[in-house]
């Protein structure tokens, strides 16, 4: 049983770093010898738009819920959600 307190079902969830780890293994894998540049800003822009979208529906889209479990300012919040277009 996982000790991590973001666990709540019963069954052993797989970590979402693992999850990051094979996603950019996949990405290397599918490079074809092509250069990769800029993978850090490339796997932020990929993560943020889901992560505040699905955390917005989880709070039944109330802001203020959203950005404190995210850690983030309400007007940071805003700020992304528009740059997303999720107003």
């Amino acid at each position: 049983m996982s000790n991590d307190p973001l666990v709540t079902d019963k069954e052993e969830c797989t970590p979402l770093c693992e999850h990051v780890r094979l996603a950019v293994e996949e990405y290397f894998a599918n490079l074809n010898g092509h250069s990769s540049g800029e993978l850090y800003n490339l796997v932020m822009q990929e993560a943020e738009k889901p992560l505040i979208q699905t955390t917005l529906s989880h709070c039944g889209f109330n802001q203020s819920q959203t950005a404190i479990i995210l850690g983030i300012s309400r007007s940071t919040l805003r700020k992304k959600m528009a740059l997303y277009n999720l107003d």
